[in-house]
């Protein structure tokens, strides 16, 4: 979970690593550094264009990104708690460019509409968390349904998404617990889910996301920071009890010398090695989960 505790992790990590903040800050402003990203092998043309999308508490702000020709599976981006920016919509490129219809997702659109955190900055900033909070603290898990619910009905409206294939779905950091809360939620619709340094995935609560796998029908994967395990040593043994009982595939793992939101190109504790392989196990996910269904046999008639 982004906290104190995580913020002294990446403070100890940046200075094992001989990196000041100043130093992070001036090397990550402005886009230059989501593009960093490694480039796709055999990469489709995309079309990118910004869209709002209707939802029971107004219009969200999202960037839509597709294959330029075609129809293919749909994927929804949950942003970490820094929200939507130049890193996350990268992110939904770089996945629009293997051949997803990706929807990049804004999820404080009910108090502000794009980024939230100045250019430049990170969560681990002076400041920056009393700027997020209140923004975090109009979600809810009922909120991440009824949102996730408007985003799959407007993917399933578009051409360019093909319905007769289930929908994926990747969270970052608190909306880690996302995915599985609308896998839970939609069973039938979505078919995959990614959870990155999610946070809360399997508590003690009544509500604790872990709970709900036996209302899924969907493929995971789960890939857990270090020092989140360190802190949650409980959680990936739950995880993985949940879904062997359900019966439903899930790699869950904790990635060595990680910390909490390694992932984000962006990230001040961003791990280029781990941050890609867990991407290729994304990518393995979303190929496995979300193939097209093979047509139902029929016999023809003899008359």
């Amino acid at each position: 979970m982004c906290d104190d505790l995580t913020a002294k992790d990446a403070e100890k990590y940046l200075r094992g690593k001989e990196i000041t903040r100043r130093d992070f800050n001036k090397q990550g402003a402005g886009v230059a550094l989501a593009m960093l990203l490694p480039a796709v092998a055999n990469a489709l043309d995309v079309v990118e264009q910004d869209v709002l999308v209707e939802t029971p508490d107004g219009m969200a702000d999202c960037y839509f990104v597709h294959p330029a020709e075609g129809s293919h599976a749909a994927v929804i981006v949950w942003p970490d708690i820094v929200g939507i920016r130049p890193a996350f919509r990268a992110m939904g490129k770089r996945l629009a460019e293997s051949g997803y219809s990706v929807l990049v997702v804004n999820p404080y659109y009910r108090t502000a509409k794009g980024a939230v955190v100045p250019e430049g900055k990170t969560f681990r900033d002076p400041g920056i968390r009393d700027l997020l909070m209140p923004h975090a603290r109009s979600l809810s898990p009922e909120t991440c349904v009824t949102d996730g619910r408007a985003f799959v009905k407007y993917l399933d409206q578009q051409s360019v998404v093909d319905t007769s294939r289930k929908i994926g779905t990747t969270g970052y950091c608190m909306t880690g617990s996302y995915t599985m809360r609308l896998a839970a939620a939609i069973p039938d619709r979505i078919g995959a889910g990614g959870s990155f340094h999610g946070g809360g995935l399997a508590t003690d609560e009544e509500d604790s996301p872990h709970l709900l796998v036996p209302q899924m029908k969907a493929g995971f994967l789960i890939a857990i920071a270090e020092n989140d395990h360190e802190r949650y040593p409980e959680e990936q043994g739950r995880l993985r009890e949940a879904y062997q009982t359900a019966g439903l595939s899930a790699e869950i793992e904790v990635y060595e010398g990680t910390q909490h939101g390694w992932c984000p190109p962006d990230s001040a504790v961003h791990n280029e090695a781990q941050a890609e392989r867990a991407w290729s196990r994304l990518l393995a996910l979303l190929e496995r989960e979300l193939a097209p269904q093979a047509p139902k046999s029929s016999k023809g008639f003899n008359g």
